[in-house]
């Protein structure tokens, strides 16, 4: 298998590719991630995807991602605290919100990209849940204040698109994209 690089230290990034049998070196790339004035939520996530990618020089193709979650236009980020976790989750119930993954490979002067979007509709959460939610740790320093893939899940009454995408790594597309510079699972 041809080697490349996963410039993430996201732990679910690695496990999807784990689970398709790649074995990324990881690498994580350490970029400027604040918002530009008027930066819509889909061109925010490719600008700091290809900033990750770029950032790295290696001899191998690299990988990078960066997921977003939008709600009526706005980038809503990672949580720094359990109040401002606790906020996000209050806008974002009984409400749908987009989920924006952007993907990108960077192999020598070649520049592949990929953005995908996934909508989410959380069901009404009372204070309660939330507030035991927080408690748990989980929505600190993750997009939009919940994981998904963990007991967030519960918060989620519906998906439309790639689960994968909202977990942070939409899977069909990165394939695609590796396959374009020979790596393939």
């Amino acid at each position: 298998m041809t080697p490349f690089v996963l410039a993430s230290a996201s732990p679910r990034r690695r496990a999807l590719l784990d689970a398709v049998g790649l074995s990324p070196l990881v690498d994580p790339a350490d970029v400027d991630e604040t918002p530009r004035a008027i930066e819509a939520p889909l061109a925010y996530a490719l600008r700091v995807a290809t900033d990750k990618a770029k950032k790295k020089t290696h001899p191998v193709p690299v990988l990078a991602a960066d997921t977003v979650v939008a709600l009526d236009g706005a980038i809503l980020g990672k949580s720094a605290d359990p109040a401002e976790a606790k906020l996000m989750l209050e806008r974002l119930s009984g409400r749908t919100h987009t989920v924006h993954t952007a993907v990108v490979v960077w192999a020598g002067s070649h520049l592949y990209s990929e953005v995908v979007s996934s909508l989410v509709r959380f069901r009404r959460l009372q204070p309660g849940e939330i507030e035991r939610y927080v408690q748990t740790g989980e929505p600190l320093d993750k997009a939009g204040a919940y994981g998904i893939q963990g007991a967030g899940g519960a918060l989620v009454a519906a998906v439309e698109g790639s689960y994968t995408n909202i977990v942070g790594l939409p899977l069909e597309e990165t394939l695609r994209l590796l396959a374009l510079v020979g790596i393939e699972p």
